[in-house]
């Protein structure tokens, strides 16, 4: 496996691998599959391509990231020519697109594999500490921002979650998730580090996905909660033994889910982490750390420093909640042309000299280090003059009896706190077993009852949605 020095730029990864295992399986989707020979080798001509369409170093490359093979060879064909490239989600609104269009000034679109013929092209870039990506977030209500991640930031990211998760090469990971979302995308990074196989599944094969864990012989599955919630429903069809692990970050999995998980897959472990796209990772756990710290998402990655800190900047002791903040080798360059932003969440600390990400989420820190979230500042709030969370609301709630899901929309103005509840149950009954799980003070006046919550591109719960309809139901109220 090569180590980050040897690896300082993207593309090298599948250079890499490919001189040492040209005949493993490296990528498959719902069309073929590719070995790392090819994988290399279609990169290299997508990047011979690319550049004979005028595309040069730092340009940007926009691609419409589906769940085909070609988009990690346009990813890598741009390292290799010295290109950014802009994964985009398939799902963005045609608003979205546009905005993100003026705002990255691309040099070129792709929607479909670039045409090939040329001659592959040696690499033209030598610098990790150029940019590679550019990784666009946003809610449903904000502009799309840009977080421009350098290949040595990428790579230093890849290498320390690569040695916490322990991918090898007899490997095969199922992702679901969509590729211009960073927990998904690295899913490609990860096995390309490690050699180990990529089984791309798209929304379309969603009735099959235990079906097709079983015909690859998926050993690990990255999740976000609706699609733990999915696989356990599809698990009673049918399961799928060779899964060893289960990993979690971008929203965290209840307990509820955690056990049905558990019930379902019986052979598979569970991997929670924590992180944000402007440093990729911030804590792993140990497999089935929740076992013995419930509600922990593990220590920092190695070579990384988190810090819990209080409104005067200082660290607060372990235990003691505050704004969470991340220093180390994979914190990303900042905003896409964005400076303001960019100093908002990247400080330097006073004392030390170094970068610091101030990640707006809040927690704590226990004793031996591990971390454990609460939300950010807009999810923490007084509720008839008593301090809660979101969070601590949402666990609540998933514990009463015949609730599958809950989400919460804090307090607005006047508005008082709402519960979504995915359950049976009738609103009233939902809250008489949170009265018993709460103080009374912290349940929500109101519950609405939900077949399921709305989700988002990334499966994350959309809570956007949620506040529209809590706003749209107390206007017809």
């Amino acid at each position: 496996m090569p180590t980050q020095a040897e690896s300082i730029l993207l593309h090298e990864l599948v250079a890499a691998t490919a001189a040492r295992r040209p005949d493993a399986l490296a990528v498959a989707d719902a069309d073929g599959s590719w070995t790392y020979a090819e994988l290399d080798s279609q990169a290299r001509q997508y990047a011979a391509a690319i550049a004979a369409q005028g595309v040069r170093a730092g340009d940007r490359v926009l691609i419409r990231a589906s769940a085909e093979r070609w988009v990690l060879a346009a990813i890598y064909a741009c390292s290799w020519i010295g290109a950014i490239a802009v994964p985009l989600n398939t799902e963005l609104r045609p608003a979205q697109w546009d905005q993100i269009t003026a705002d990255a000034e691309p040099a070129l679109t792709l929607t479909r594999p670039p045409a090939t013929g040329g001659t592959p092209t040696p690499s033209l870039v030598s610098d990790p500490d150029s940019p590679a990506l550019l990784l666009y977030t946003s809610g449903s209500t904000a502009a799309p921002k840009a977080v421009v991640c350098t290949h040595r930031q990428v790579l230093f990211a890849t290498a320390a979650i690569a040695g916490l998760l322990g991918y090898g090469p007899d490997d095969v990971v199922l992702c679901r998730l969509p590729l211009s979302f960073d927990y998904g995308l690295y899913q490609a990074f990860l096995t390309a580090l490690s050699g180990a196989a990529l089984v791309l599944a798209g929304s379309a094969a969603d009735g099959g996905l235990l079906a097709t864990a079983r015909r690859h012989q998926v050993t690990v599955v990255p999740l976000v909660p609706s699609l733990a919630t999915m696989l356990v429903r599809l698990a009673a069809r049918g399961t799928a033994p060779s899964i060893r692990l289960f990993t979690n970050t971008g929203q965290e999995l209840a307990a509820p889910q955690i056990d049905a998980l558990r019930l379902a897959f019986p052979a598979a472990a569970i991997q929670l982490m924590y992180g944000t796209t402007e440093c990729k990772r911030i804590t792993i756990g140990p497999p089935d750390c929740d076992r013995a710290r419930p509600g922990s998402v593990g220590p920092p990655l190695p070579g990384t420093t988190v810090r819990v800190i209080g409104e005067d900047g200082r660290p607060v002791p372990p235990g003691t909640e505050g704004e969470i903040t991340v220093s180390g080798p994979h914190l990303m360059s900042g905003y896409w042309r964005d400076a303001a932003l960019t100093a908002q969440a990247y400080r330097t600390d006073t004392g030390t000299g170094e970068r610091v990400l101030h990640t707006g989420d809040y927690g704590r820190l226990d004793e031996d280090g591990n971390l454990y979230i609460h939300g950010r500042r807009d999810q923490l709030f007084k509720h008839r003059g008593v301090r809660t969370s979101v969070a601590e609301i949402e666990a609540a709630a998933r514990t009463v009896p015949g609730v599958l899901d809950a989400a919460v929309v804090p307090p607005g103005g006047d508005d008082e706190a709402v519960l979504f509840a995915v359950t049976g149950l009738a609103p009233a009954e939902v809250l008489r077993g949170l009265r018993d799980r709460l103080e009374p003070l912290k349940v929500p006046a109101r519950c609405v009852v939900l077949p399921e919550l709305p989700v988002g591109a990334t499966g994350k719960t959309d809570r956007s949605s949620l506040a529209e309809l809590a706003k749209a139901q107390v206007t017809h109220a």
